[in-house]
């Protein structure tokens, strides 16, 4: 824990003195593949909301991956005798996450494309999928062409070919793209979209689940596109090494095994809960956990700078002002990818997701808590600290002994308030792939391609937890008020 306190300050130093303004090359001058060497492991990054190319799954009351770009990373893995590491988080945060090194490389069903490879390098290719667009059944008459799509509302993933496919063969379309499959598919189930474009072999998987979708008969003109794994620039060894299995997969046609093996892991084997309650109970915990570290040492720090502020150095009271405003008046996300990505492209610290999200939680609670103690200290008469200091207490005794005592009286319904906010916007982390309740909510979407009925158990979840948490925050204040 002294280590997420030692870890938040100094990221936010960084923070505000540069804004993280990083040179993209500070990773290309060695070839990953040294990195990966050195470290023995190989760090996969991937989208697991994507059955059948990558998903996860619970065996035996366990969680692990399957899905063919899963028995790719293994192949690769196995070829060159490192171990793997599977980095689970969202398709638009994966090639930031490649770039600043978080990851060796992106085996998510990715297609190349012009912009995509003035960022990162492309292997050869190794699968071809169609792109097809999935409708309500109730439509099939009505959508049967990309003509009878102008001018409606498509959906699409987030910086995904299926977007860019909606874009410019889709005459008017209003595309609206949404960061991850399963929303996407919602949005069509419940009328908010009018079709979607997705690859047939997910999209063969989806429909199975979801007896009201089918796909339409409309077609693309460039419907077939290639996947590749993306690797970081100027690494020719490891691109040499990538390419090298793909060539053995080619040559042994292991594809068609792959694509059983997923198939296999894809079965119903369960009911819901024994399938999946294990991601919820992992999401739960987390969640409590990262939520307690946000509010303690937030008001460890939020105190520190209160002090700061109310006092009488006019540097301290500049920096605290500075820190204060800078994080109240930038949105926690910003925060979370400016931690995540910036540990590693600016300090050069390999920090997991999980601390990264600590650490923007802590440094977000500091700056809304350190108001709260100001406040607090403000409201307690200033007859009090003449009354102390007239007795002989000096200014750390009364503010121990006086000031802070009221002061916690009259924070504590504001605390509990921070602490009940902190509880739901830790599901902002799920970006970076930490596993709380939302992010195992939406692994579970993905997996089961059921995009509802994941999102109301998390919303029971959370009410549980902030429910449960204000009745204590009551009994507590009762006490105090008793003590009146």
């Amino acid at each position: 824990m002294v280590k997420v306190i030692a870890q938040s300050f100094i990221v936010v130093c960084v923070l505000l003195s540069s804004v993280f303004a990083y040179d993209n090359q500070v990773h290309a001058s060695t070839d990953q593949w040294e990195k990966i060497k050195e470290r023995g492991e190989l760090r996969v990054g991937l989208s697991a909301d994507y059955a059948p190319m990558e998903f996860e799954r619970t065996v035996k009351g366990k969680r692990e991956y399957a899905g063919i770009d899963i028995e790719i990373a293994k192949k690769i893995a196995k070829d060159h005798n490192v171990q793997l590491k599977i980095v689970n988080m969202q398709f638009d945060s994966l090639l930031g996450a490649l770039k600043t090194g978080k990851i060796d490389m992106i085996i998510s069903g990715m297609t190349p494309t012009a912009e995509r490879k003035k960022e990162v390098d492309f292997s050869d290719n190794y699968m071809t999928v169609e792109q097809k667009v999935v409708i309500r059944k109730v439509d099939k008459q009505k959508y049967q062409s990309l003509e009878d799509l102008a001018n409606k509302r498509i959906g699409a993933q987030k910086q995904t070919t299926q977007e860019e496919l909606a874009q410019t063969e889709i005459e008017g379309a209003d595309v609206q793209s949404l960061t991850r499959l399963p929303e996407v598919i919602l949005s069509l189930k419940s009328n908010k979209i009018d079709a979607m474009v997705m690859d047939s072999a997910v999209g063969k998987a989806y429909l199975q689940q979801n007896k009201d979708l089918t796909f339409s008969d409309a077609s693309f003109a460039d419907s077939e596109k290639q996947t590749a794994i993306a690797l970081p620039k100027e690494s020719p060894e490891l691109m040499d090494r990538v390419n090298g299995s793909i060539k053995e997969i080619k040559n042994q046609n292991l594809l068609p095994q792959y694509e059983k093996n997923a198939a296999d892991a894809m079965q119903n084997d369960g009911n819901f809960i024994s399938k999946y309650g294990s991601f919820f109970v992992t999401g739960l915990k987390n969640t409590i956990l990262i939520s307690i570290i946000g509010v303690a040492f937030g008001a460890i720090f939020g105190s520190f700078f209160a002090l700061m502020k109310i006092g009488s150095i006019r540097i301290l009271k500049w920096f605290s002002t500075i820190y204060i405003e800078f994080l109240r008046g930038t949105p926690l996300l910003v925060q979370v990818f400016l931690v995540y990505f910036g540990t590693t492209a600016v300090l050069g610290w390999d920090i997991s997701a999980f601390i990264c999200g600590a650490i923007a939680l802590v440094i977000n609670c500091s700056a809304y808590i350190a108001e709260i103690i100001r406040a607090g200290i403000n409201a307690v008469d200033k007859g009090q600290t003449e009354a102390a200091r007239s007795l002989g207490l000096n200014y750390r005794q009364t503010m121990r002994h006086v000031i802070m005592p009221q002061a916690i009286k009259n924070i504590l319904p504001a605390l509990g308030n921070e602490f009940v906010t902190v509880i739901k916007e830790s599901s902002i982390i799920s970006v970076i792939g930490v596993s709380e309740i939302m992010f195992n909510a939406q692994v579970v979407q993905g997996a089961s391609f059921d995009p509802f009925t994941p999102l109301i158990i998390a919303a029971i979840l959370y009410f549980i937890l902030t429910f449960t948490l204000s009745r204590i925050m009551n009994y507590f204040e009762g006490r105090l008020k008793a003590s009146d």
